[in-house]
């Protein structure tokens, strides 16, 4: 299924898409839910973030060409940081410049939707924690990266994390194109089978150290050909199955 949270009339709700249309639910994908007979043209609805997040963990340097852009070693456990709820931004929305960036830079990834409390998981037994899969850009102030010394400060502005337009449960994470375009133009192309840490790895290993809430998300990294973005550009992040990501600058 392909489930997305919504605004309509006021009124915040999950609905499944289906093509061009939506079908409420009634609750949550993360609890107990039925689809009501109640359908809504897509056009007609505001998408909102496709989950409410209490953290997004997110995973650096997973990709080896991405690694090798910047001259680092690729590593042998999971580089980790965390961007903060205040980051959630959703499909079409604005990200933020901030004025003390001098260069703002896009990073295509694929996230992991966590669908139910996960703590101490086994490597095998990740299925069942997985709600689904979505795009998202892990947008990152690049230049106050190095000066800082640590990632968090330049990744975690309001509205770093444009996330969306839809989780999907229809996807298999191992194998998915993945590419990001600015004004149209496509910068990076790669393949989520090209990750150094895979998914079911990723959620084990990080639920050992943190426990996973519902729809807490991990991003998993980003391949090679970032660079910055200006004022005014259109970034689009597309995943095999997952839709188009689309966000402008402010």
């Amino acid at each position: 299924m392909k489930y997305v949270r919504f605004s309509y009339h006021n009124t915040i709700s999950y609905g499944i898409l289906e093509e061009n249309t939506i079908k409420v639910l009634e609750g949550s994908p993360f609890g107990e839910y039925t689809i009501t007979e109640t359908a809504i043209p897509r056009e007609k609805v505001q998408l909102l973030t496709p989950c409410d997040f209490s953290k997004a963990v997110c995973i650096g340097l997973n990709y080896i060409d991405h690694a090798l852009e910047f001259q680092l070693p690729i590593p042998t456990e999971p580089v980790v940081f965390i961007k903060p709820s205040t980051s959630a931004l959703a499909h079409l929305g604005t990200v933020q410049y901030p004025k003390q960036c001098n260069r703002l830079d896009y990073e295509a990834e694929l996230a992991i939707v966590i669908g139910k409390k996960a703590k101490d998981v086994e490597v095998a037994d990740v299925g069942p924690y997985i709600l689904g899969y979505t795009c998202a850009n892990d947008i990152t102030a690049r230049d106050l990266q190095p000066k800082q010394g640590q990632w968090t400060v330049a990744k975690s502005f309001d509205t770093f994390c444009p996330f969306g337009p839809f989780i999907s449960d229809e996807v298999d994470p191992s194998n998915l194109s993945i590419e990001s375009r600015v004004n149209g133009k496509t910068l990076q192309k790669s393949n989520s089978s090209n990750l150094i840490f895979g998914v079911p790895f990723l959620v084990s290993y990080l639920s050992k150290i943190m426990t996973l809430l519902p729809g807490d998300i991990i991003l998993t990294g980003t391949p090679g050909g970032i660079s910055g973005m200006h004022h005014g550009d259109t970034v689009e992040i597309i995943i095999e199955g997952l839709g188009v990501l689309k966000n402008t600058i402010g």
